[in-house]
């Protein structure tokens, strides 16, 4: 997904079967490995309206982030806030805004929550529409020593709106990054990813990472699949990130056929780890 966290200037500009539809609610707790235990979690209860808890989240607050993006993503309740029906709503609008035409929102724990190793998961429901961009992901907490992409990534989940059915699991890092990250294609049968829940998640631990859509896995990079120029970064913590990008190199920009607002829905955010 994006990279840096100093804004910039806005700019213009291996196949899977399908899996059922999940039908968790948001009560359900499933991982893959009994030995995982709970350690945080976010169900965004609260009235309609509300902020985040900040005891888990604050605002990346600017635009582009390094991929070109046309959003102004803020902290105003307009794009991230409480439904008040137990989801966070990130939302992204047509408005003019800070120099920019779109405005949206990207929330991260960094400080807050940061772990190595575990599983991460969410209850998403996506946005849809040519050039609408959400991703539910990590992020080296490292980042601001070492930069980007020695600190590494995990895309839990990317999207581009204009490929409802197509979701995208990524792994960045020196030698595998941008264009050239470790990425699988899981494509789905029937309704989108903006018609319906599902759970996105990774298990990640010492020696390699897997991909999980609606609790099967799908797609798994180990140390071994690293190219020989690369390096294992995936040894120390990282933060999580929700954010719905409009526009940007990964999906181009939004054209007559893109409705506004759009909006990510998100149930639940948890963390296990072993132990």
């Amino acid at each position: 997904m994006t990279r840096r966290h100093t804004g910039g200037i806005c700019i213009a500009a291996a196949i899977f079967a399908a899996l059922a539809l999940s039908t968790s609610s948001g009560c359900d707790r499933n991982t893959s490995a009994e030995e995982y235990k709970l350690v945080r979690e976010d169900e965004f209860e609260g009235d309609a309206g509300a902020s985040p808890d900040t005891a888990y989240w604050d605002y990346d607050i600017g635009t582009n982030w390094g991929n070109n993006q046309l959003e102004y993503d803020t902290s105003r309740p307009v794009n991230v806030s409480l439904d008040g029906d137990g989801n966070l709503a990130i939302v992204a609008r047509e408005e003019s805004y800070n120099g920019c035409d779109y405005t949206s929102g990207r929330i991260v724990t960094r400080d807050k929550i940061e772990y190595a190793y575990g599983r991460f998961e969410a209850r998403i429901r996506l946005p849809v529409g040519q050039g609408i961009w959400p991703a539910f992901w990590l992020l080296g907490a490292d980042i601001d020593a070492v930069g980007w992409p020695v600190c590494g990534e995990i895309d839990i989940m990317e999207y581009r709106g204009q490929e409802p059915n197509v979701i995208l699991g990524s792994l960045h890092g020196p030698g595998y990054y941008g264009g050239s990250a470790i990425t699988r294609r899981y494509i789905k049968d029937g309704a989108g990813f903006n018609e319906g829940f599902h759970i996105f998640a990774v298990e990640w631990s010492e020696d390699r990472v897997t991909w999980y859509l609606d609790n099967a896995a799908y797609f798994t990079v180990t140390t071994k699949d690293i190219p020989d120029d690369g390096r294992w970064v995936f040894d120390h913590p990282f933060f999580i990130i929700l954010n719905v990008a409009v526009g940007g190199n990964f999906v181009g920009p939004p054209n007559e056929s893109t409705s506004f607002p759009q909006t990510m829905l998100i149930d639940w955010v948890r963390v296990y780890r072993k132990g």
